[in-house]
């Protein structure tokens, strides 16, 4: 069985190995007391909303939401920064489950939508579009890096 849950500083010592792993799996060197001074700072000044997925009771995966703004549409939107499942747990559909419970959460929250990104090869991708997202090809994402 899998849930959902809205992470709270209770929940910081469980999303700390999540997290650190999904680190690790973008080739980052771990460092748990980091992502714990990290999750501390988000969830303390409210800046990220965190779902947690449980299969049977056990921590599986994450999703980290952040808010950004539209001036065009004049309406707040959500970017999903982050999703990550534990290897073990994959293909149980808890991916799918966190996509979903962050949709609904943006949609109960009056967000304009939910936008992310990934790398070209993510096999994600397609889960991605059969759950409504769409590949944007009409413009280019650029990233400025300040090191």
């Amino acid at each position: 069985m899998i849930s959902i849950i809205q992470a709270k500083e209770e929940h910081i010592p469980i999303l700390i190995p999540l997290m650190d792993e999904y680190r690790i799996f973008y080739r980052q060197n771990s460092d748990e007391t980091e992502v714990r001074n990290f999750l501390e700072a988000r969830i303390k000044n409210k800046e990220s909303i965190i779902f947690i997925a449980y299969f049977e009771d056990s921590p599986a995966g994450f999703t980290q939401l952040y808010t950004s703004f539209s001036t065009v549409s004049l309406k707040p939107v959500f970017i999903l920064n982050d999703l990550y499942v534990y290897k073990r747990y994959r293909k149980k559909g808890i991916g799918e489950i966190l996509l979903k419970s962050a949709k609904e959460y943006c949609r109960l929250q009056g967000y304009k939508g939910l936008a992310l990104e990934t790398e070209l090869d993510n096999p994600a991708q397609k889960l991605y579009e059969r759950l409504g997202w769409e590949k944007d090809t009409g413009c280019f994402h650029y990233f400025w890096k300040s090191n």
